[in-house]
């Protein structure tokens, strides 16, 4: 029997939790339905060895320094802003997480809100609702077709690049993009062609979010990037909240700067009920459901499973953010 304890988060899907009792680990569950505050969490995690987590755990300094003495933090997500990787990193927690078992599911939720905002179509539900849905009128609540546009795509990665080809195969957009440096082996795949920040907002008719939270993407959507768009533009937000500035985005659609926009991502979350995107008639809003599928959720319980059995079995960990821990092995201390 494997002596190692590791503590679960929240709900996640059984297989992660299943394969890491197939292998002999004492697992324990956070089984409530409802989030653990982070005194719930340190006090739990002081008795085990390792942390399977979620992204909307805080992972930050205070909880690292109370828990050095994890052996592991495994995340089921793709990204880990919720992490202070350095603190981890100085104190010599390796950090796993689950890469690319979304891809096709935020992408399909990216594409999703980019129809459903060209067409108002959240709108109009709500016009049913509300008892509005009356007489024709040829000349109201009209949309535009996305066929033979331009997709501008800010961060070119997996699931970019998935977005990248429902577009271009439904409705034949062609496609630039904008990343940290040139990706040419999505170049390639997608015909897709890089440009500047600058040439992306000026260009786009529909401007796709997909990437990563760090100090330089952090706002970088405010007033001043939505006043470059095309006034007939949309946005679609399906990474993280924070890239975009809430307020500047709300003024852009009020004073028609920019057409329209889709979020599955907001800024804060959850959004507020009472929140003006909400009310208007070009914007999509979901409740940061990218990857909320059956096939991309177990993948991302396993992945984020088996950064842990592998570590424990081999000192290897699949997918990890930072690697140079591993020269340091914490498991002969």
């Amino acid at each position: 029997m494997n002596t190692k304890k590791i503590f679960v988060s929240k709900l996640f899907p059984e297989i992660g939790v299943n394969l890491l009792r197939y292998n002999g680990f004492n697992v324990t569950t956070w089984n409530e339905d409802r989030p653990m505050t982070q005194d719930e969490l340190i006090e739990n995690v002081k008795l085990h060895d390792a942390l399977f987590c979620a992204g909307s755990d805080s992972i930050d300094t205070r909880f690292l320094n109370a828990c050095s003495h994890l052996d592991i933090i495994s995340q089921f997500a793709a990204g880990y802003d919720n992490i202070d990787i350095p603190e981890a990193t100085r104190l010599g927690i390796p950090i796993g997480y689950a890469p690319n078992a979304m891809s096709d599911a935020t992408a399909d939720i990216a594409f999703g809100l980019m129809i459903a905002t060209s067409r108002k179509m959240f709108f109009m539900h709500k016009q049913i609702i509300e008892g509005e849905w009356s007489y024709f009128r040829p000349k109201a609540n009209l949309g535009m077709e996305l066929k033979n546009k331009t997709l501008g795509i800010f961060g070119l990665g997996r699931i970019g690049i998935e977005m990248a080809k429902r577009c271009k195969g439904a409705y034949n957009m062609d496609i630039i993009y904008n990343n940290s440096s040139p990706n040419l082996n999505a170049e390639k795949e997608i015909d897709a062609t890089y440009v500047d920040f600058n040439t992306l907002l000026s260009q786009s008719d529909v401007i796709s979010v997909h990437c990563s939270l760090n100090a330089k993407t952090e706002g970088i959507f405010n007033k001043d990037a939505f006043s470059k768009m095309k006034q007939t533009s949309i946005f679609i937000n399906t990474s993280r909240g924070m890239v975009h500035n809430e307020l500047d985005l709300i003024d852009a659609l009020n004073n028609r700067t920019i057409w329209g926009a889709g979020l599955d991502v907001t800024n804060p979350e959850p959004m507020l009920p009472n929140n003006p995107l909400l009310q208007m008639e070009n914007v999509s809003v979901l409740p940061h459901i990218g990857s909320a599928t059956i096939e991309a959720r177990n993948e991302m319980a396993r992945l984020a499973a088996m950064n842990i059995i592998e570590y424990y079995k081999n000192r290897t960990i699949p997918h990890i953010v930072n690697p140079e821990v591993l020269k340091v092995d914490r498991m002969t201390k």
